[in-house]
């Protein structure tokens, strides 16, 4: 049996900078970060005697004689592709957070069953190696309308500003935070859940085909990004109180993307938390729904949580990226 350990994320600047039909010709530059929550796959073969193929268990449980028959899009493109087509096997799927919910789950769900079928064949990839191959399952195989760096943040792990340029060639670059500034973030980071789940594939059509109207929106976003990393990477420059301006910048900017992006809830939901004494903050992923995201003054973070009534899901910031966390032959 094999299992693989991977971290959700919190993706703060430059969002939608990493569509390739974008930075193939502009460049891309997000930071974003991994969290300690997470996805796990467990993969181990199937004894003979079972009348199928190939059992997986995820929201749903899907038996089956072929590979042909998996409803699971990742599952049946990440089979076909690096799996052995002689071997029985099982896979479990368990999150700590629901998916559709804007933080990356559907990347870390391939990213850790690559990892899992690499160590089945007896490879072990490099963190970039793993991230273009769920790169190229996501984009090239299931065709999701997807950016790629999800799939890069969850493969290395940690708070990172990542570089994208032509033929989805990408830099990741650490931002060194010292532990003070760190547990300055990890104090005044809250995510609110806002009631709506949503696919990003469905959401990111429309932004998707609006990249060459949003130009000049999506070098603003560059913009920000590159001031926010600026400011982080400057341990005697950092202020939380900055990081929260420019995240509002940001979802400023991101919003006119596309009408999918936000709505009148969504709105409502942000205004209350800047109300509330946020920074700032934005809705994480594609938009529609899932998580939001606001940075708070820390010492008023509990006060704050009591009164907007959401669901809240206290995380720190994670180091680790993709990993096999058990291996047994």
């Amino acid at each position: 049996m094999i299992i693989s350990r991977t971290p959700f994320r919190i993706s703060f600047f430059g969002g939608g900078t990493d569509y390739p039909e974008w930075y193939n010709k502009n460049g891309g530059t997000v930071i974003s970060t991994t969290i300690n929550r997470y996805c796990y796959i467990s993969l181990r073969n199937l004894p003979p005697y079972f009348d199928y193929k190939y059992s997986i268990r995820y929201s749903k449980r899907e038996i089956v004689k072929k590979i042909e028959n998996i409803e699971h899009p990742s599952v049946k493109a990440c089979f076909k592709k690096f799996l052995n087509p002689n071997q029985s096997v099982e896979l479990v799927h368990h999150a700590d957070i629901p998916d559709k919910s804007g933080i990356g789950s559907s990347s870390s769900f391939t990213v850790g069953l690559i990892n899992c079928l690499s160590y089945f064949d007896n490879q072990i990839l490099s963190k970039k190696e793993l991230a273009f191959k769920a790169i190229d399952i996501e984009q090239n195989v299931i065709k999701e309308v997807v950016g790629s760096q999800d799939q890069a943040i969850v493969s290395f792990g940690g708070f990172n500003k990542i570089t994208f340029s032509k033929d989805k060639v990408f830099e990741v670059t650490p931002i060194p935070l010292n532990q003070k500034n760190q547990d300055t973030i990890n104090q005044s980071i809250v995510l609110l859940f806002t009631g709506f789940t949503r696919y990003s594939s469905e959401v990111s059509k429309e932004q998707k085909k609006r990249i060459s109207d949003n130009s000049e929106y999506l070098k603003q976003l560059t913009e920000i990004t590159e001031e926010a990393y600026k400011m982080l990477s400057d341990q005697k420059k950092f202020s939380i109180k900055e990081f929260g301006k420019f995240l509002d910048q940001n979802w400023q900017v991101k919003k006119k993307l596309s009408s999918n992006i936000s709505n009148k809830h969504i709105d409502k939901l942000y205004e209350k938390g800047m109300k509330l004494g946020a920074y700032g903050g934005k809705l994480l992923g594609a938009g529609s729904g899932g998580f939001m995201c606001f940075i708070v003054d820390k010492n008023k973070k509990n006060d704050f949580v009591k009164k907007f009534k959401l669901l809240h899901i206290p995380i720190k910031l994670d180091i680790t990226g993709s990993q096999i966390v058990y291996y047994s032959q």
